[in-house]
């Protein structure tokens, strides 16, 4: 978590919301890396956990990401949800849990719908207040 949260410090430096997601290997090492790219690249799917889908697919030279983690500082959305489960990741962790747009428990579960055929485990609230701090010092700077 510590990786995806200076992906997410990053993502303040293009205007981007601070998010930020890594992919790791069945053997834990970081494939993937991303930050929140909407803004900078204009790009309305640049969220941290794409790009970093994108990257670690990249790396291994093929979409299936089984065995694999996706960490992020924030519950992903309903997009985000659906992209690791095609992808067929085999674990998410997350940090803070998104009441607005979550869709792993929040507002939707995505990621345990017995309609899909993938459901990776879940695990959440991973150094959460620092991910939410992250989040509420770019909104406070905002509104």
């Amino acid at each position: 978590m510590t990786a995806a949260l200076t992906e997410a410090r990053a993502a303040l430096a293009t205007g981007d919301v601070p998010i930020g997601a890594v992919v790791l290997d069945p053997a834990g090492e970081v494939i993937g890396r991303g930050r929140n790219v909407r803004e900078a690249a204009g790009d309305p799917t640049g969220h941290a956990e794409v790009v970093a889908l994108r990257e670690a697919a990249r790396h291994l030279g093929e979409w299936r990401l089984e065995g694999c983690t996706l960490v992020v500082t924030l519950e992903p959305c309903t997009m985000c949800a659906g992209a690791l489960v095609l992808a067929r990741v085999g674990r998410l962790v997350f940090g803070a849990f998104d009441d607005k747009a979550g869709a792993v428990g929040s507002l939707w579960d995505v990621v345990r719908d017995r309609r899909l055929n993938h459901r990776p485990e879940v695990v959440s609230g991973v150094l959460a207040a620092e991910a939410t701090g992250l989040l509420e010092e770019f909104f406070r700077g905002r509104r």
